[in-house]
């Protein structure tokens, strides 16, 4: 891993053509992670956060809205994904961020709001 950057194409999750529904699905994940990251939604809090009265914060972690169900799955299903690993920032530190041996800033993979380019499509 190199100390600077030398190229900033925009990556993501990436699954194999023809399967649609789980390209949803991956796609949707991401979205949420981020989402959660924003949000303030930890693997610590999830379950605290679940009982949330924030409409955002609802459908995330489907408390409302139908986007589980919509992809063929339990409407809780992100709180399920989030509860094992955390949201996005977690997950980055831990495997390329500080707390990794790789000890990678989060520069660019930095949510919107702290002057990265990680946003979500919204949840509704």
């Amino acid at each position: 891993m190199l100390p600077q950057t030398i190229s900033k194409e925009p990556l993501g999750p990436f699954t194999r053509n023809g399967d649609e529904v789980w390209t949803d699905i991956i796609a949707w994940l991401h979205y949420g992670l981020i989402e959660a990251e924003e949000l303030g939604v930890t693997q610590a809090n999830v379950d605290e956060m679940a009982k949330s009265s924030a409409p955002a914060v609802q459908r995330l972690l489907g408390t409302s809205g139908e986007l589980g169900s919509r992809l063929g799955l339990d409407n809780k299903w992100l709180a399920q994904a989030i509860r094992p690993g955390g949201n996005y920032g977690e997950i980055f530190e831990r495997n390329v961020g500080k707390s990794s041996p790789l000890k990678l800033e989060r520069g660019l993979n930095a949510l919107w709001t702290k002057g990265g380019l990680m946003y979500a499509t919204p949840f509704k």
